[in-house]
């Protein structure tokens, strides 16, 4: 079965919630989905953004889509989320935590505000979402939630310390999660890309990536969905990133951290 045959299998008329889906992997879920056939609650903080979507998506497939104007930076978004999707009725059978962001550069020299919203919405905002949403597929036995981690989570990383902590928390979560959800029916699957085409690099403020060719956030998408269709725990969607995360099990932990922290550090650093 094809990847673009398992998603329809799985979710066809049903209702997908999008977080970050403005741009990047999270606009790319949304058109992976819109093109199984699946109707979208999507959010982000851009409305303009999302109404462009919106109106891309229901002009090319023949599915419903809902914008939902949100800042998960906001303590109180997740239930307003909810209270605007399954609290008017809306059953949403996959949730796609995607919003996120980073930092690059000395953790000591970046704004501590930075540090707290990050925390705030790659690690808070996804647990808040994530418990919301389990509790009703629970009720109904059937559902299905997808964590956007990273390869970061995979070992920490200097220069984005702050990041990779958050995005190990997002790992464990859903790991752990796959395995207490499994009687109810319902399916959790971490997706942890590596360098991947967004403005997560601008965003987080480095200005030049060293390292890998980034992949296309379109394949990335289609990956991480497929796996979770499949029932897969955790999904890296590139060869090089599951190589790499098998030979640092084997590798010196000190090692590992070494390596990680030459390849990242700025090349103005003092260090």
């Amino acid at each position: 079965m094809t990847g673009s045959a398992i998603v329809r299998k799985t979710w066809q008329g049903r209702w997908a919630l999008v977080t970050g889906a403005s741009a990047g992997i999270g606009e790319a879920l949304a058109v992976e989905l819109a093109a199984a056939g699946v109707n979208l609650v999507i959010t982000a903080r851009r409305k303009d953004r999302l109404d462009a979507l919106q109106a891309r998506l229901s002009s090319t497939y023949k599915i419903d889509v809902r914008v939902l104007v949100s800042d998960l930076e906001d303590p109180a978004a997740p239930q307003q989320i909810f209270d605007a999707t399954e609290g008017q009725g809306t059953i949403i059978d996959l949730l796609v935590n995607n919003a996120g962001f980073g930092s690059y550069g000395e953790f000591a020299s970046r704004e501590l505000d930075r540090h707290l919203a990050m925390v705030q919405v790659n690690c808070s905002a996804v647990l808040h979402l994530t418990h919301l949403f389990l509790n009703k597929m629970n009720e109904r036995r059937r559902g299905h939630v997808l964590i956007v981690a990273s390869t970061a989570a995979f070992q920490p990383v200097a220069y984005i310390s702050a990041y990779s902590a958050t995005k190990a928390f997002d790992r464990f979560l859903a790991e752990a999660l796959a395995e207490e959800e499994r009687p109810y029916g319902v399916r959790v699957s971490a997706l942890c890309p590596g360098p991947t085409e967004s403005e997560f690099f601008a965003l987080a403020g480095e200005r030049e990536h060293r390292g890998p060719k980034r992949q296309q956030a379109s394949v990335v998408a289609r990956r991480g969905l497929e796996g979770l269709a499949r029932g897969k725990a955790w999904v890296i969607p590139y060869l090089g990133g599951r190589a790499q995360t098998f030979i640092q099990r084997l590798a010196p932990r000190s090692f590992v951290n070494a390596a990680a922290a030459r390849m990242f550090r700025p090349q103005d650093s003092k260090q």
